[in-house]
C-alpha cells in the first residue's frame, strides 16, 4: 500500500504560522469538497468506508488522530498530529478514524461533491470488490 504524506509549506514569524493551502499546487488535486469533524468524543471510531473513485487530503487542524488505512491486502496505522502534514486517501482505501485528542479537529479536502454512489460502507463488500479487482 502507499501511503502518502504531503508536508504542507508553513509560514511564520513571531505572530504565529500560516498554511496555505493551493489546488494544483500543494493539493495534488482540484478541491471540491471541504468538510471538517470536531467534538468527537472519547472511544468513537469515524469511517468505516472506502470511496470508489473519491480522492481526499486529511489534515488535523489542531489536536490528533489516527487513521487504519486498509487496501484489502494490507494495513497500516497512520497517525495524524500536526497541521503541517495532509494524509492523501486514494479511492479504494478502507478508512477509519480513532484515538481523537479532546482538542482534534480534522479536516478534509475532497476531489468532488458528495455522492453517496461512492461509498462502500461494508468492509466484507469491500473485500469481495478488491478480490474481484473491480477497481482496475
Amino acid at each position: 500500500m502507499n501511503i502518502q504524506l504531503i508536508p504542507l509549506q508553513t509560514h511564520g514569524d513571531a505572530r504565529g504560522s500560516l498554511v496555505a493551502l493551493e489546488e494544483s499546487k500543494n493539493i495534488p488535486f482540484s478541491i471540491k469538497r471541504v468538510y471538517y469533524m470536531y467534538d468527537t468524543k472519547s472511544g468513537v471510531r469515524r469511517g468505516f468506508h472506502a470511496h470508489k473513485a473519491l480522492t481526499q487530503l486529511a489534515i488535523v487542524v489542531r489536536g490528533s488522530c489516527k487513521f487504519l488505512l486498509d487496501d484489502g491486502r494490507e494495513k497500516q496505522t497512520i497517525t495524524l498530529a500536526t497541521p503541517t502534514e495532509g494524509l492523501v486517501i486514494e479511492p479504494w482505501i478502507w478508512h477509519e478514524m480513532y484515538d481523537y485528542s479532546d482538542d482534534c479537529v480534522l479536516m478534509v479536502l475532497a476531489d468532488d461533491f458528495y455522492s453517496e454512489e461512492d461509498y462502500i460502507r461494508n468492509y466484507d463488500e469491500f473485500i469481495t470488490l478488491v478480490d474481484k479487482n473491480v477497481y482496475s
